[in-house]
């Protein structure tokens, strides 16, 4: 498996790219945005680490235009910009998740193989969240052998909770995702699949937690409590 590092600074550069091999890791190191967006157009990684403050282009602009190019490599973003609002524009613009600086080289390395984990399942269109399986391609999903029945609207909502695992979704990007079946859908009117959707998973190993102020986050059951 094959990573591109984007870090400027040089020190931390060499400890990710030492400890990304050491992990069996094939790693390419380039300290700018410019040759990264060449490198992630030509070459098929398994993951990106990006820095955000990168001189000249900073990492949010890169990650926005590998994006609309089409690349759908996973970017783990590095960040030592703490506000909420810097991490939400940061997934926003096509970051699958993120780490503040500074941080543990073991929930780097963690954080990594979730990523590659969850592009392989999205690259076999099914999407598993512990017991339940969601066929992308045939729009079907199954608890264990048990199917689960979905009208469409949540099919769409599970998908798109399911397509961001360990993310959280917005409340506001669920209603888009939605605009296909009523242009009259709104945030609040998520409300009433999501609790449509509990009601179907409820007690089989798998909900739906509310990230007050944000959206929506599916997890497997038996974490930090039921989902609420």
């Amino acid at each position: 498996m094959r990573i591109l590092v984007v870090e400027d600074d040089l020190t931390l550069a060499v400890g990710l790219v030492e400890g990304l091999e050491r992990e069996g890791f094939k790693v390419d190191h380039v300290g700018a945005a410019e040759p990264a967006e060449g490198a992630l157009g030509l070459t098929a990684y398994d993951l990106a680490i990006v820095d955000i403050g990168l001189p000249g282009m900073d990492g949010l602009e890169l990650i926005r235009r590998v994006r609309h190019r089409g690349v759908l490599t996973p970017i783990l973003i590095l960040t030592a910009r703490d506000g909420l609002d810097d991490r939400i524009v940061g997934l926003d613009v096509g970051g699958d998740d993120y780490l503040l600086k500074p941080f543990l080289l073991p929930e780097l390395l963690a954080r990594v193989r979730a990523l590659i984990r969850r592009s392989r399942a999205a690259a076999s269109l099914v999407l598993t969240v512990g017991p339940l399986a969601l066929d992308v391609q045939r729009h079907s999903a199954r608890i264990g052998d048990e199917a689960l029945e979905l009208t469409g609207r949540e099919w769409n909502v599970l998908e798109q909770l399911a397509l961001a695992v360990p993310r959280v979704v917005p409340k506001q990007k669920l209603a888009d995702s939605l605009s296909q079946w009523d242009k009259e859908i709104t945030p609040n009117a998520v409300e009433i699949y999501v609790s449509r959707l509990r009601a179907k998973l409820a007690g089989r190993g798998v909900g739906i937690r509310t990230v007050r102020g944000i959206g929506y986050r599916i997890e497997e059951e038996g974490g930090d409590g039921p989902a609420t």
